[in-house]
């Protein structure tokens, strides 16, 4: 039975990841919900931060294949576009390797706190979500992806490395800086989408290298597989839905949830003390 509910439990994860790294409400904000409540309920789940960017892949897949056409397009002429890109993937990938490699150890000796393992943290950062959300939610560029300076996808990137937080969606935050850029809608949600392959794609080495000590290779390893599947499928359908609503000016209509959540998560951790 403790078997089956460990299935159970990442097939969860899996369909909320597959369906939070698309829409603007922070992926990884519900998965680390979700994994601490099942803590606080059911069976725990082990090493929590690996199965939520191992679940990571499986999206990381979908937009792969969704954009494959574009990715082709990106390697054999749109090269401004991809310099673009790479520029937009600095910022996050110095916090990433900062925090996996430095500020973690330092944050957990000094002050036995890690911000990305608190769903403290995910509360808080919803509701800053929610407010992006409302104040960008309207807007609509006329430029195309290639046409942004290179200041302005530092800015992108920029976005996207704030949302190693958890709570703080990093779809929500590219989408809007991009809107903020004068990017059209369904641009913004290109460039976002196609920025979180190298992301994604980093943060998983980064994390899944723990998965290769022999400590590690268990009985979880099948659960894991499951939600990597599941993610890529549900993120398949959560991609195409997504940019339907964004071209539609829809933004904004997700602020609600996120801020429900992050109320009830705040009333969880501070007053209920779960």
């Amino acid at each position: 039975m403790q078997g089956l509910a460990e299935y159970l439990e990442v097939a969860t994860l899996a369909v909320v990841q597959g369906l939070g790294e698309f829409l603007p409400i922070s992926s990884s904000g519900h998965v680390l919900v979700l994994a601490h409540l099942f803590d606080a309920l059911a069976h725990p789940l082990p090493e929590k931060l690996t199965i939520n960017v191992m679940l990571h892949l499986g999206t990381l897949l979908a937009v792969v294949a969704y954009y494959r056409r574009r990715i082709v397009g990106l390697l054999s002429g749109e090269y401004r576009t991809l310099l673009l890109l790479i520029v937009a993937t600095i910022p996050a990938a110095c916090a990433g390797v900062g925090y996996e490699f430095w500020l973690k150890d330092w944050l957990v000796a000094h002050v036995d706190y890690d911000p990305l393992d608190h769903v403290l943290t995910a509360g808080l950062m919803f509701l800053v979500t929610g407010g992006v959300l409302l104040a960008v939610g309207r807007r609509h560029g006329l430029k195309e992806a290639g046409r942004l300076t290179l200041g302005q996808a530092v800015f992108v990137g920029i976005a996207q490395a704030m949302a190693i937080l958890p709570g703080l969606s990093r779809s929500g935050m590219t989408i809007a800086a991009g809107l903020v850029c004068g990017l059209k809608r369904e641009e913004a949600a290109t460039f976002s989408f196609l920025l979180s392959i190298p992301t994604i794609a980093g943060a998983t080495l980064i994390e899944g290298r723990k998965l290769f000590h022999p400590a590690s290779v268990d009985a979880s390893l099948g659960p894991i597989i499951l939600g990597v599947v599941l993610s890529f499928a549900v993120g398949l359908v959560a991609l195409a839905w997504v940019i339907h609503w964004l071209t539609k000016g829809r933004l904004s209509w997700f602020a609600g949830w996120v801020f429900f959540m992050g109320t009830v998560v705040l009333l969880w951790q501070i007053v209920l003390r779960v």
